[in-house]
């Protein structure tokens, strides 16, 4: 314990300089929203990718850049729990809950289908689908952690993880445009944009950027997508051991993230009553500034560049997995419409 509060002072000192420039990236995105009426989380990410050399390795803003995306997205998106309840789910119905979760498993399927026709591993076959379909980044770490190991397997995860992140990206932009030149209510808006985008932070980010409605939407299907990850990894890991196949060593990451339990635990407060109007309303605003510095720091983490020193193959294959699922949710929605 004193010694937790010993080391306090130098990891503040440590993540000072990434944080505040992830917040001034968010107060400058915010600005020219205002001023201009562009999305304040499409400017924030736009400005953090012409930033992305503030996260090269030995930067001094580095280390602040990679807690700013991961712990403040994560309090950000827990805090979002706040303004959903039971009702905003019973708004979605089981039928647009079951597209979600078929989506889940029908581009895990197609991933590993994928991989055999193009020569590739089982294993990137499932790290990408499961990536692609669950949860972006932290799907690939948890996946990859009950995958046998072999000689590719650090190039695999690191090449998904940044794929994942730079379709993210794209999708972030492209998607918004489609849903509102086909016509979506800001429901239907939501579950295409967070049953079909990779990343948390991009699937908020997209969200928000058609309107309130469909951003809660949007995460709201985000974190049906992202509770998949738990059944996904435990079927998988039962599968590998079915096999006689050994699992990789070492710890692995929790298979129901911490935010998500959050979330879910904030939602249902607010479900019930208990949390009162102006705690919710400054829950939701400090969530709003969070999401916004924390996808500024995404976009500054975003390297397109390094995306050429991949094959084309396995580019292929993750952009096919990528429009197989929006293909899928968009063919549900036409046919639940």
């Amino acid at each position: 314990m004193l010694d937790t509060v010993t080391r306090a002072p130098s990891q503040i000192r440590l993540l000072f300089p990434g944080l505040i420039t992830a917040t001034l990236v968010g107060v400058t995105a915010q600005f020219l929203s205002e001023h201009y009426g562009a999305p304040a989380m499409l400017m924030a990410l736009l400005l953090g990718l012409a930033l992305n050399f503030l996260s090269e390795d030995g930067s001094r803003t580095a280390p602040g850049i990679a807690f700013t995306a991961r712990t403040v997205l994560r309090l950000g998106v827990a805090l979002l729990g706040v303004r959903i309840s039971v009702e905003m789910l019973g708004a979605l119905g089981p039928g647009l809950i079951a597209l979600t979760v078929a989506g889940v498993g029908a581009t895990i399927l197609c991933g590993l289908a994928l991989a055999r026709l193009t020569g590739r591993d089982w294993r990137f076959g499932l790290l990408t689908g499961g990536s692609v379909a669950i949860c972006g980044a932290s799907a690939a770490m948890a996946i990859s952690a009950i995958l046998p190991r072999h000689e590719k397997s650090e190039r695999d995860l690191v090449f998904t993880v940044l794929a994942v992140t730079v379709l993210s990206t794209v999708a972030m932009v492209v998607y918004p445009m489609i849903s509102n030149a086909l016509g979506f209510t800001a429901i239907e808006s939501g579950v295409f944009l967070g049953g079909t985008i990779h990343d948390v932070a991009q699937v908020v980010g997209a969200g928000f950027s058609v309107g309130q409605e469909a951003g809660e939407t949007a995460t709201l299907v985000k974190l049906i997508r992202v509770s998949m990850l738990a059944p996904v990894v435990l079927i998988a890991s039962l599968a590998i051991r079915a096999k006689g196949l050994a699992a990789s060593e070492g710890a692995r990451p929790p298979l129901l993230p911490g935010f998500v339990l959050g979330f879910v635990a904030l939602a249902a407060l607010n479900s019930m009553g208990l949390i009162p109007a102006e705690l919710a309303e400054g829950a939701a605003l400090l969530s709003r500034w969070a999401l916004l510095i924390s996808i500024a720091a995404v976009g500054i983490k975003t390297s397109l560049g390094k995306m050429l020193e991949v094959g084309p193959v396995a580019i292929g294959l993750l952009v096919v997995e990528t429009l197989f699922i929006g293909s899928f949710v968009l063919t549900g929605l036409h046919l639940l419409d």
